[in-house]
Formats: structure tokens, sequence, C-alpha cells
């Protein structure tokens, strides 16, 4: 029998002995995510605060923006490395990383230096995702693979949804530089909790063991096994990045400073419309089990594109309930972005081998950069000139449809597969 059947089976048999194990390796990598939803919501939720204090305009703000997004060149880097040196390993170097700059964003008052900053804070962001979608994908039974991912964004979302909450409160009294020294904070307890709790990937152990790891290249991902996948998963993220990096990035600035309700207002609507709209990483799971990761990707970017265009465009100058309109329209595209991710997540790293998982993590994160970079810049070029930022948004946001039906196309379902068969391990490890 093969090295990769062997995994596989073994794979199973692991999965099913302890469900504790499971429980606790998903509360705390949904920990882990929700330090760094907290931490990569700042730059969003306080647009109109660091715009004030570097005196930065709508383009302005979008350009600073575009230049943090080149973090992705070295969310790559750190991607490979969850490959070469373990996936816990880099977890928790990328999670000490994200708390250091975090404290060093928050005392740089300079806009070079802070930029500097934050190119590195979201470096390593990217890198402890990365790391964490992995181990969720590797180290969970086939039929818990979609609802981890969902436990996951879940806990991401709650940290964003608690820096939607602090920042009205704590910039009411001081400065919003204090959202990234408790950011930093939060770092250092969820990494001690971390160290303790998450283990080495049993799938990597083996892979390094068996010399996979060392004799992959970080251009494998594009040999003659995965070329056709990558090529396809990559353009069709390149898509759905900006579309949701455009939606995501701007509804507290949209709100406060184009339909012009007050911060604590408009984080109160963001609140509840976002925390209704997580009941879209349950559903994409759900979604992902029974009809499989591609009906889910594809529902979710329909449902992004239409409520992002309806929350940007609106509401009417003169409805009545035009708060309702505001959450209905929130809640409808970020259902749409939580489910998205599930099926997202899931299908992006059971297409692709354990020795180059990792890897092709961090090009979905150099992507999603180039995405970012694409997105602000076509936001800060084309604010002025079409009718203001929202309109810009509203345009950007209809690309996650073309990538919804491209993938339905030309991408195979992966429901119910062993993440060896989805990715054609044992093919790629003869091929060694």
């Amino acid at each position: 029998m093969s090295s990769a059947a062997n995994l596989s089976e073994a794979s199973r048999g692991s999965g099913q002995a302890s469900g504790s194990n499971t429980r606790q390796l998903v509360t705390s990598i949904a920990m882990v995510f929700a330090f760094q939803g907290f931490t990569m919501s700042i730059n969003g939720i306080g647009a109109p605060f660091i715009a004030k204090s570097f005196n930065l305009g709508e383009s302005g703000i979008a350009t600073l923006f575009a230049w943090i997004s080149i973090s992705a060149i070295g969310a790559l880097g750190l991607s490979r490395m969850i490959d070469r040196l373990g996936r816990r390993r880099m977890l928790l170097v990328s999670m000490a990383g994200t708390s250091v700059s975090a404290l060093a964003a928050a005392v740089a008052t300079d806009y070079a230096a802070f930029a500097l900053c934050e190119i590195a804070l979201y470096a390593f962001i990217g890198a402890t995702v990365s790391g964490g979608v992995v181990i969720l994908a590797e180290e969970l039974p086939i039929e818990l693979r979609a609802r981890g991912q969902s436990w996951g964004g879940l806990g991401m979302g709650l940290g964003g949804g608690l820096c939607l909450i602090l920042m009205p409160m704590v910039t009411s009294h001081h400065s919003w530089r204090w959202m990234l020294v408790l950011a930093s904070v939060m770092g250092v307890v969820a990494l001690r909790r971390a160290s303790r709790l998450i283990t080495e990937s049993g799938r990597w152990q083996r892979a390094a063991a068996s010399g996979t790891t060392a004799a992959s290249s970080f251009y494998d991902v594009f040999g003659k096994f995965y070329r056709y996948r990558a090529i396809t998963v990559l353009f069709c993220s390149l898509l759905g990045n900006i579309a949701a990096v455009a939606a995501s990035s701007w509804a507290y600035f949209h709100l406060v400073s184009v339909v012009g309700l007050k911060p604590g207002l408009a984080s109160g609507l963001m609140l509840v419309g976002g925390g209704v709209g997580m009941v879209g990483f349950p559903l994409g799971a759900r979604g992902c089990e029974r009809y499989g990761r591609i009906p889910t990707i594809f529902v979710a970017g329909v449902m992004t594109s239409l409520g992002a265009v309806a929350f940007y465009w609106g509401p009417p100058a003169h409805l009545p309930l035009r708060w309702l309109w505001i959450e209905v329209t929130y809640c409808c595209f970020t259902a749409g972005l939580s489910a998205g991710q599930v099926g997202g997540n899931s299908l992006g790293t059971e297409l692709f081998p354990t020795a180059i998982r990792g890897a092709m993590m961090g090009w979905y994160a150099l992507i999603g950069a180039a995405a970012s970079i694409t997105a602000q810049t076509l936001i800060a070029v084309l604010a002025g000139r079409i009718g203001g930022l929202s309109i810009v948004v509203g345009y950007l946001s209809l690309l996650a449809i073309p990538n919804a039906i491209i993938v339905a196309l030309l991408l195979p379902e992966t429901r119910g597969l062993s993440l060896e068969a989805a990715a054609m391990e044992e093919a790629f490890e003869k091929s060694r």
C-alpha cells in the first residue's frame, strides 16, 4: 500500500479516535482567528480616524491601504516556511510577530513608519491564518472539515465584531491607536493558549519524515498535476477578493462619511447586521457538507454581489426606514462573504497535497494582496470620477458573480473525498 493510502487510513482512524481533541483543536484555532479578526479589522473600522490622524482624504486612505497590501509578499514567504518548518511552529511565530507589529504600529506617528509596521503586521496575520486553515483541513475528519473552517471563520468574525464594539468606545475618550495596543495584548494571551493546546499536524509530520516536503518546490503548484487547478483557483481568487476587499473595507466609512450616520449608530447597525450575517458560517458549512463546496461558493458569490450593491448604492434618499435597508443589505452581503469563505477555504485546501498546501495558501495571500491593491487603487483613482467611493465599491463587488461562475464550470467537487484523493496525493508522491 502506498504512503498516501497509509496516510489516509491513519488520518481516518485518528480523526474518529478522539472527539475531545477535535473540539479542543477547533476552539483553539477559533480563538487564534478571533485575535486575527480583531487586529485586521482595526484599519477598516478605524479608517475615518486613521485618515484624520494623517490628514488623508478618501483617495489618500485608499492609497495607504494599497501600500499595506504588499504585506502578502512577506506572507507568501512565511507560508512556504509552514511547509518546511511545520504548521504549529510557524503559527506561533506568526502570532508573536502580529503582536509585536501591532504594538510598533500603535506608536508610529510618521506616515511611512506606520505603513511599514502595518505591512509587517498584515504579513504575520496572513501567515497565521494560512497556518490555521491548513491545520484544520489536515487534522479534522472528512465530515468535519467544512464545519471546522466555519468555526474558524466564526472566530474571525467575532473578533471583528468585538473591534466594532470597542472602536467607538475607545475613540470617544482616547486615540484609536489604543486599539492596536489592545490587539497586541490579546495576541499574547492567545499565543499562550495556542502554545499549550495546538499540536503539530500529523499529516505534515508524516510528509516531512518521508522527505516529501523537502523534495517539493515552491513552484510545484504550477507543475503538471496542479497547473490547471492552480491557475483557475488563483484567477477566481483574484476576482473574488477584489469584490470582498472592496465590500468589506469601506462599510463603516460609507455609513459615517457618505450616509452621514454618527459613529456610534453606524457601529450599532454594523454590529447587528454583521452578527446576523455570521449565520453564513454554519450555513456555508451545511451547504458544503450537503450540497458540495462549489454550489455553496456559487450561491455565496451571488449573495455577496447583490447585497453589497444594494448597501453601497442605497438607501434611497427619502426612504422612511433607512436603517432597515442598511441592516438587511449589510446582513446579506456579510452572510455571503461568510459562506463563501467556508466554501473557498474548504475547496482551496483540499485541491492540493500536504507538501505544498502551505505554499498554496501563500499564493492565495499574494493574489489576495494583488486583489486588495487593485481594489484600493481603483477606488482611489475612480472615486472622484464616477460619483464617489461608494459607487466604485458597488461596481467592484459585482466581480463575485463571474468568480462564482468560473468555479462552478472549471473546478472539481471535493465533498466526501479524503484529502489524499481530492489532492491526488499518491500521484504527486510517485512523481517525486
